[in-house]
């Protein structure tokens, strides 16, 4: 692939609804996966008091400590706290819609930046409107990418403030309502608890929490994981990627990508069932089996920028109040 300087345009529809269709019409069984997992949030409140008790220890250690801390456990942690906001996204823990954001923003509380509720409004329209600029936050900004480049320095430094980039592309997405009740009681949840942390524990704990939240999603082999979901590292032009490494296991199967677009509305432990179930659909696409050799290979391959993205000029007829479940409201007889 040589240097690209704009991004790839696509004539076509996103894949994954196509691909949902077929698979339901030659597995139909694959839709007795579709539910909820309640039994995620135990998953939340063992993550949230793992970081808590780990603040705790943390409190009056050496900064190397808590450096190093915060880089080999509290990173895994968060990431996988990400995840666990990602499932009360998708409502794949309860039936109730306000149970899952409260889900979503217990979660949240250890990242302790408010991100819980904005992340469910702007991902789902991520699955909706894959490629379409105006509505897909994850895809980055033209000036973000001309500023990037494909230079080490450059995208060294957009993983370390990958969050400052993801809050500058807010801006484009005029059509998402950005503020309401919701979003906040997630700040006040993070300010409540942001202020118990300082207060009970001091300045060490609260790094540690932040150090965690920034490795998590930056500067850290998990931060590949931004990279692994849609962008194009092969010399075809397929939109998103899955991962089949190791670190599915802490990761709660987030690197099942493809899988979960194909299939939203099934939650993280059956993801893998799906690629079992219909392994010719799979096993065909590129994938990654290592997020810390995708993360050096970005940082130092120049073919790879941020224009390693497909865009695309029409939304199709998709309505903006899609929630994104075309595999539970797929008809059965596709």
């Amino acid at each position: 692939m040589a240097k690209r300087t704009d991004f790839v345009y696509s004539e076509v529809s996103e894949p994954h609804r196509v691909r949902t269709k077929k698979i339901l019409k030659q597995f139909p069984g694959l839709r007795n996966l579709i539910g909820k997992n309640p039994n995620t949030i135990f998953a939340i409140i063992g993550l949230v008091a793992f970081q808590v008790v780990l603040a705790w220890f943390l409190r009056d250690q050496s900064w190397w400590l808590v450096f190093g801390a915060a880089y080999l456990l509290g990173a895994f942690a968060d990431h996988a706290l990400f995840v666990m906001i990602h499932e009360c996204a998708h409502q794949l823990l309860f039936k109730n819609r306000s149970a899952n954001r409260w889900a979503g923003m217990f979660a949240n509380m250890p990242q302790i930046f408010p991100s819980s509720i904005s992340f469910e409004r702007y991902h789902i329209k991520h699955h909706s409107f894959q490629g379409v600029h105006e509505l897909d936050a994850d895809l980055p900004n033209r000036w973000e990418a001309k500023l990037i480049n494909n230079s080490f320095l450059g995208k060294a430094l957009w993983l370390l403030f990958y969050p400052v980039f993801q809050i500058f592309r807010l801006s484009r997405l005029r059509e998402i309502q950005t503020f309401d009740i919701w979003i906040l009681a997630n700040i006040l949840v993070q300010v409540a608890f942001t202020a118990a942390i300082y207060y009970f524990m001091g300045w060490h704990a609260l790094a540690f929490l932040l150090l965690s939240f920034s490795f998590s999603v930056g500067l850290h082999p998990l931060g590949a994981r931004w990279i692994q979901e849609h962008y194009l590292t092969h010399s075809v032009e397929q939109e998103t990627y899955s991962y089949y490494g190791g670190l599915n296991t802490v990761a709660f199967n987030v690197g099942y990508h493809n899988e979960h677009h194909d299939f939203p509305s099934i939650p993280w432990n059956k993801l893998p069932e799906i690629k079992k179930t219909a392994p010719e659909h799979y096993e065909t696409l590129y994938y990654h089996t290592s997020w810390t050799k995708l993360f050096f290979r970005f940082l130092f391959d120049k073919e790879i920028s941020l224009f390693n993205r497909i865009l695309r000029r029409e939304r199709g007829k998709v309505a903006l109040t899609d929630v994104s479940k075309p595999d539970a409201e797929m008809p059965v007889n596709v």
